[in-house]
């Protein structure tokens, strides 16, 4: 590790593939129809000797470093085409190798299309909560979203969603996650979310860098140089759910930023300096460091590390991640100078890249940062003024 550079932060929140396939084929998915094509390489789902790994290590893990908790989180691909049984048994192993008192978080991102009541019910009985992957709460807003053979994933969606809702399972209902699309209505997708009743909603950037634009921000060649429809779209939510809606349902990119400002802890990744703590583990146990990286080029979410050959301490050390924990020493100098550099953090760190010179960049959502930013501080300051 580089002089100057703190020790490495253990890894809290572990992302396990446990199937790289995924029944529905979205055009947009940075996993399927990005830079790298990996996935294709990947076995469908992990075997039982992976998994096997995978529990031993995090029980190493969270023992070396005196772990209170660590976050389970079982993706895909869709993870749901891998047997329900087996998830529930895989978190209670996970919960078998820890060391005493620590707690283990275990949850599920699924499209919801193949969740059903008694999924729910195996699911519940191993403590795994459910978040649920939408566009939007109407049909309109998921045209996007189609199986493989073109036809519509909304109504399975939707089904699973009221499956959710029912106060029999209500305590496995993590939340909704849904990436932005800035040509949609920002208020009518934030109230359809509303009325699928989600204790959570996590709005995400589509993820996208300086080479590989997102949408709506093709074109600009400086941070300073675009306008800021993804800041516009979220500020139009932001101004309804602080003023009616922040006692009822959680938004993430609000409470993150809301903390930075106040400079509380978050959880990093998303605003402020603290480091990121997530590991990702694919089906044939290669350790990565995050899925988004793979929308900047092959290879790039890479370790060169397994996890029947290393320890998840060895990942610590990979310069890849070490860059992640680095801070502000990770950060290009126009962010090391900007003042919004504690709230904001450099932003994303996928999104920073830009062929051929690297990670070390503004954030190419810098413009719609700095008004998200600059919107929830003046919100801020109007709630304590006298």
């Amino acid at each position: 590790m580089g002089a100057g550079l703190a020790a490495p932060v253990p890894f809290r929140q572990f992302v396990v593939k446990v199937n790289s396939r995924c029944n529905l084929a979205c055009r947009y998915c940075y996993m399927y129809f990005a830079a790298d094509e990996g996935w294709r390489e990947q076995p469908v789902s992990a075997s039982p000797e992976t998994l096997r790994w995978i529990a031993r290590r995090i029980g190493e893990h969270a023992a070396t470093h005196r772990l209170p908790a660590v976050s389970l989180v079982l993706h895909g691909g869709e993870p749901l085409l891998t047997d329900p049984a087996v998830l529930g048994g895989f978190a209670d192993r996970v919960r078998a190798e820890v060391p005493a008192g620590c707690r283990v978080h275990a949850g599920l991102q699924t499209n919801g299309t193949l969740l059903t009541e008694s999924v729910l019910d195996v699911l519940a009985e191993h403590r795994v909560r459910v978040g649920l992957s939408l566009d939007g709460g109407r049909a309109h807003h998921n045209r996007r979203r189609v199986d493989h053979a073109g036809r519509a994933a909304w109504p399975g969606a939707r089904r699973a969603a009221g499956l959710l809702a029912r106060p029999r399972h209500r305590d496995a209902y993590a939340g909704v996650l849904c990436v932005i699309d800035p040509a949609t209505d920002p208020i009518e997708v934030y109230q359809s979310l509303l009325e699928l009743d989600p204790p959570a909603v996590d709005f995400l950037l589509p993820h996208g860098n300086w080479t590989h634009p997102p949408p709506g921000l093709e074109g600009a060649e400086q941070e300073t140089d675009r306008a800021t429809p993804y800041a516009d779209w979220l500020c139009a939510v932001f101004d309804r759910w602080w003023r009616d809606d922040r006692r009822r349902v959680r938004i993430r990119i609000f409470e993150e930023c809301v903390a930075a400002l106040l400079r509380l802890p978050t959880a990093g990744g998303l605003f402020g300096l603290r480091p990121f703590t997530a590991v990702v583990i694919e089906t044939n146990g290669a350790i990565e460091q995050i899925d988004s990286l793979k929308t900047a080029y092959p290879g790039a979410a890479a370790t060169g590390l397994d996890i029947a050959h290393h320890t998840l301490d060895q990942a610590l050390r990979h310069p890849g991640v070490a860059a992640r924990q680095a801070g502000a020493a990770a950060l290009a100098g126009t962010c090391r100078r900007c003042p919004l550099v504690e709230v904001c953090g450099g932003g994303h760190y996928a999104h920073r890249y830009r062929a051929p010179d690297g990670f070390r960049n503004p954030s190419v959502y810098c413009a719609d940062l700095t008004r998200l930013i600059r919107h929830l501080d003046a919100a801020l300051r109007r709630a304590v003024a006298p």
